[in-house]
This record gives C-alpha cells, structure tokens and sequence, in this order.
C-alpha cells in the first residue's frame, strides 16, 4: 500500500512537472545602425557582441531597433535557431532601419504578422506621420508557445527622436492598434520610446483612466529590479541618466517574474549605444 502511494507521489509530480509552464525571455535592444562614423564602437566590432547577449541569455523574443538590413542578416547568420519578421521603415521590404522581432523556432509558432507605420496613413509604407523627422514603424506578430499551447501577440517599434507631436499620438495609435490587432488576448510591447518615464508619450500609454492602457513590466516583477535604470549611453562610460527610454510594455494577464537592464562591457566597450532591456513572464 505505501508503495502504491509513493509511486502515485512521484507520477503525480511528475504529471504537474511536465506541464510547468516555461517563462518566456523577452528582451527589446536598440543596436545602434550600421555607421562607420562610429569607429571602434561601429557595427562590425559589435555584432559578436550582440549576439552573444541574445545567446547568453536565452532569449525567446527579441524587438530590435535600428537595424539596418545588413545587421539583420549578420544577426540570422549568428542565430540559427531563429528566424525574423518585419522589413525597412522606408519601403516595408529592406530600405531603411527595421523594427524587427527576432523568435526562437523551438519555442515559439508564428502564426501571423505584418506591419503599419506611425503615420496618419498606417498602411502606406514609408509614410511619416505629424512632426516627425524620421518614417517610423510597428512590427507586430502572433505566435503559440510550442509547449503550453498559449497564444499571445508582440509588437515592436522606435518611436521619433525629434517630434513631439508625433511621440505622443505614436502612443495613442499603438494603443488602438494593439486592441484592434490583439483584442483580448495577451500582447507585448517592445521599443525604444525615446522618452523617459515622466514625458507625454509613456504616461499616455500608461493612463490608468484609459482602459487601452498598457503596464510597464518593470513595474510588476515579482523580483527587484537587476541592473541600471537609466537604458542610454550613447558609447560613453555610463549610462546618460537613470531614466529608461527602452521598454517592454504588456497588455492582459501577465506574470513577470524578473526585469533587467543588461550592462555588460568587453574592455569598457559595449555592444550598443543602448542597453538591452530584458524580462522573464508567464501567460496566467
């Protein structure tokens, strides 16, 4: 009899383990564009560098910014296991920086995609929207997590440096988009904001009065936060300040289990003018 309920104990455990649900590894990184004005922080001394943080850490879904469509491949070179989505802001195929997402293919199904731009002609590639200097984008994606079965949405963008205007209605559009394109099922959000935590466009996007609101996972992690605050440092010794201009947003029922800003260095140098910001959530 103690037998049965020892091996009833252990096929029990067993059963639960098995469908322990895997937390998914999400990281946004600005890459800083390809420039050889850039010297010894140019592409080509960083993209190991890169890569080598995605590996590292695991990553299951990876916004970048700023990637031009050579970095796009010499990132698919140094990621085989994943593949990418999205095309160049200026024709929606390869001309101009991407806002891609990169997925790992053993973990995660693609199920749908495409993108629109921050514009008040969301479906004309290239279009610039309000006062904005620069054509912006939205990548966006649905996929299946391959064990759990669980379906949610991702989307990734770089929101203007310059316009104010177009900074925040970029944040209202995003926020209708990702209600019109997810609904109710769960999304995240990843980019770089080009605006700090107090500016129009993330309080926008945070408005607690507004039911299209997103949360910033940094503020639900069950663990304290891991690493700077502040996310830009343009290649200097330190980060500008402590306010983040990168984040990674959610929308539906979200764990968050850790949130990070990821510093390292190689000899005082680091792999972007950005740090990568990364967490770990599960679908509840």
């Amino acid at each position: 009899m103690k037998k049965s309920v020892l091996l009833f104990s252990i096929l029990f455990v067993f059963v639960l383990s098995s469908f322990a649900q895997t937390p998914l590894r999400v990281m946004t990184f600005n890459i800083r564009l390809n420039t050889s004005s850039d010297s010894l922080n140019a592409w080509p001394y960083r993209k190991d560098k890169v890569a080598s943080q995605i590996l590292f850490h695991q990553i299951d879904l990876l916004g970048v910014q700023e990637a031009l469509h050579d970095q796009m491949i010499d990132l698919q070179q140094r990621l085989p296991q994943y593949k990418y989505i999205g095309g160049g802001r200026d024709d929606g195929k390869t001309k101009g920086e991407y806002s891609a997402i990169f997925y790992d293919t053993t973990k995660l199904q693609l199920l749908s995609n495409d993108m629109f731009w921050l514009s008040q002609t969301t479906n004309v590639a290239g279009s610039k929207g309000w006062d904005a200097a620069i054509t912006r984008i939205v990548t966006w994606a649905k996929f299946k997590d391959r064990k759990t079965k669980k379906i949610f949405f991702a989307f990734n963008t770089h929101f203007d440096h310059i316009g104010k205007i177009a900074r925040r209605e970029s944040a209202k559009l995003v926020l209708e988009k990702v209600k019109e394109i997810a609904g109710s099922t769960p999304a995240v959000i990843t980019g770089d904001f080009n605006a700090e935590p107090t500016d129009e466009p993330i309080q926008v996007i945070i408005d607690k009065n507004n039911p299209l609101r997103l949360t910033d996972s940094k503020k639900l992690s069950q663990t304290a936060h891991y690493g700077p605050t502040g996310t830009f440092t343009g290649f200097q010794s330190k980060e500008r300040n402590d306010q983040p201009i990168d984040y990674i947003f959610l929308k539906g029922t979200w764990k968050v289990l850790t949130h990070a800003t990821i510093s390292q260095t190689w000899g005082g140098r680091f792999a972007s003018d950005h740090f990568a910001v990364m967490t770990e959530l599960l679908v509840k």
